[in-house]
């Protein structure tokens, strides 16, 4: 009786781990999805969510969000703040951070990063293009042990 019920065990253990691993496998190889919070009249949000949004899934736009709590409830400092906040993959997106590094944030996950941002509307960062100004600016990198620059932009 001890042995068929032992049985039993193994096989219901083998084919839960069986379900979990193609659950696994087929998330990895699903795109991100992500929620992109902005102001209904903000233009230059569209314009970077359609630069960001390549290789990235379900989009879902609040746009009657109360941005400053959207802000606080995910840990955004105040010197980084800009227009529009995206959450991809539990990280946090503020402003006008290029697709190039939403991927290598991704790809790393480093440690102790909550996420990424570009503070303030740096003419040249994607959405915010005009003719051909660009101002150099920097992605910060911003978690439980503070900010640091993730990467650099001229």
């Amino acid at each position: 009786m001890i042995g068929t019920i032992a049985k039993s065990m193994r096989e219901r253990s083998a084919a839960g781990l069986l379900l979990l691993s193609l659950a696994a496998c087929s998330t990895a190889a699903q795109a991100a999805s992500y929620t992109m919070y902005r102001d209904a009249g903000c233009g230059c949000c569209l314009e970077w969510a359609e630069h960001a949004s390549t290789g990235l899934d379900t989009q879902v736009t609040a746009e009657d969000a109360d941005m400053a709590m959207v802000k606080d409830l995910h840990g955004v400092p105040g010197n980084l703040r800009s227009c529009h906040t995206m959450i991809v993959e539990g990280y946090v997106i503020e402003g006008h951070v290029p697709a190039e590094a939403i991927r290598k944030l991704l790809r790393e996950k480093p440690d102790n990063v909550i996420g990424l941002a570009v503070p303030g509307m740096p003419v040249g960062s994607p959405g915010m293009e005009y003719q051909d100004m660009k101002q150099p600016y920097q992605v910060i990198a911003f978690g439980r042990k503070g900010q640091s620059v993730f990467a650099s932009y001229y």
